[in-house]
């Protein structure tokens, strides 16, 4: 349970990060946290739990929601995915709609814009990735938004280079409640590191294999065993649908598993700060995405029907 750490002064509230799939959410969220918390892939829908980052900015107290980037759904997965990022939204003190500035208000972001005034909170309209585009098409764009919804602030930032993400933080807190800390001030982010290191795992699994394996995986700490010399041993599975796909995941002589599991285990050591020993295995495990067990395991509610 989050510890409460209070003075008379302190702040605290939740912040969440909405937006159409690969408009910067997670690259935004380690900016302004200032630490890998949540999983970066040039792939869409990567992220699949409510990942908390926790910020300090004076005497605030921000706790980030990374949600699940909203798309049409169209399997069970995915539904739970936009269910679990809707209520986010509405359950934060300001909510964050994440625009990648080189699209136009495209399908996806157009849906989220239609159903954001069911949420009633404040709202801020954030323009990424803003030194790819000129300036003159960031104003037609601002204005475009706003039109369709007026939102109470806009910003313009490059979450990746760091442009305009301390400004964006500083006026975050300002609009948090008064209240006492719920985290512990070192504590980066709620999320287990079991979790985390999951993450940390699949996100190598896309970077390796692109196109080759689809979102048709997933991946579970089964073991998280401290030493006596201070390091960690911990084992992972990595769920696949089909034994082609397992066999795409090992790669020819085991050489592919050996890269992502060397990968994973640099990542994993610097988010525990403690020496890793990763052991991955490859298991075949049909229909897991309909498996209510996996939904738990990620933090995500399973949509019945």
């Amino acid at each position: 349970m989050p510890s409460e750490t209070t003075t008379p002064d302190t702040r605290c509230g939740f912040v969440a990060l909405i937006g159409a799939p690969n408009a910067g959410k997670s690259t935004l969220l380690n900016s302004l946290v200032g630490s890998k918390v949540s999983i970066v892939s040039r792939k869409v829908q990567t992220t699949r739990a409510l990942i908390r980052g926790i910020a300090i900015d004076g005497a605030v107290q921000l706790v980030f929601v990374d949600t699940p980037g909203i798309f049409a759904p169209k399997r069970r997965l995915d539904r739970a995915m936009v269910h679990s990022a809707w209520g986010g939204a509405g359950d934060a003190d300001a909510v964050c709609l994440l625009v990648d500035a080189r699209k136009k208000v495209d399908e996806e972001t157009d849906a989220i814009l239609a159903r954001l005034p069911e949420v009633r909170r404040p709202k801020i309209l954030i323009l990424n990735k803003i030194d790819l585009i000129e300036r003159s098409r960031l104003l037609d764009l601002t204005a475009a938004i706003n039109a369709k919804l007026a939102f109470d602030r806009t910003y313009m930032i490059s979450a990746l280079k760091g442009d305009g993400v301390e400004d964006l933080r500083g006026d975050l807190a300002a609009m948090m409640p008064t209240s006492p800390w719920l985290y512990p001030e070192d504590q980066v982010s709620d999320a287990p590191l079991r979790m985390l290191a999951a993450e940390i795992t699949r996100e190598k699994i896309y970077e390796r294999l692109h196109e080759e394996l689809p979102y048709r995986s997933t991946v579970e700490t089964d073991a998280w065993e401290e030493r006596p010399d201070g390091s960690v041993r911990i084992e992972q599975t990595i769920f696949v649908e089909r034994e082609s796909q397992r066999m795409i995941v090992l790669g020819k002589g085991g050489q592919t598993i050996k890269s992502i599991g060397q990968a994973s285990r640099r990542d994993i050591a610097e988010a525990a700060e403690q020496p890793v020993h990763l052991f991955l295995h490859v298991k075949v495990r049909e229909n897991w995405a309909d498996d209510p067990a996996r939904y738990r395991e990620m933090g995500l509610e399973f949509p019945r029907g």
